[in-house]
């Protein structure tokens, strides 16, 4: 049968539970990137913080085989996004936690315009209507390679969904409705003044 395996956590939770910097700026990247809970944040941390160890152990080794290990490490994140193609051991350094949340699966399904809002992205993956490579894929945090990128689309039939308006105000929306019914209720104003001003001139012709 063999050992059973043993499960470990992906993630550190932070040393101060307290912290008011850091929960302002979780609270922001949870808002900003659509995620269920601060684990995911704290899933993020945990492995850019694990590319940059290995980044810093990289330039401490003087022997010959570094520039092997460190095209290596640099080829893996660059397959990933989380590097450019001309990026170096100098930028694994500066990765940090958005640079890996800007590659899950919910956050380039609204980059590619499947949905519109990081809530809805989330929504669509989950429920099974979103495909990478024809594949059905219902991982939010799912991290997409650059190759994979292009290939998100639907799962079956497309759904349909209406989109944010980013120009002004067109006939029928909410804005015009409003314009319209104010000035309505000028008008109605204006014809109850004209007739009682006529109706006061025929009551001075009457006399």
């Amino acid at each position: 049968m063999g050992d059973p395996r043993r499960l470990r956590k992906k993630y550190t939770t932070p040393g101060h539970p307290w912290e008011k910097q850091r929960i302002e700026t979780e609270n922001k990247l949870k808002q900003d990137y659509g995620l269920k809970n601060k684990k995911e944040i704290w899933k993020a941390e945990t492995a850019v913080r694990k590319y940059r160890h290995l980044a810093r152990g990289l330039v401490g080794i003087t022997s010959g085989d570094r520039q092997a290990k460190e095209t290596v490490l640099i080829n893996k994140l660059k397959k990933t996004g989380l590097l450019p193609q001309d990026g170096s051991i100098d930028d694994v350094l500066s990765l940090k936690s958005e640079d890996l949340l800007e590659r899950r699966l919910q956050t380039l399904v609204l980059k590619q315009g499947l949905a519109t809002t990081t809530d809805q992205s989330r929504q669509f993956i989950t429920h099974g209507h979103i495909a990478l490579d024809g594949r059905k894929v219902t991982s939010p945090s799912m991290i997409i390679k650059v190759e994979e990128t292009g290939k998100l689309g639907w799962y079956g039939k497309p759904i349909e969904f209406h989109r944010k308006e980013t120009t002004v105000p067109t006939e029928g929306s909410k804005t015009i409705r409003r314009i319209d019914k104010e000035t309505q209720k000028a008008g109605i104003e204006l014809e109850k003044t004209a007739a009682e001003e006529i109706l006061a001139e025929a009551n001075e012709t009457a006399e």
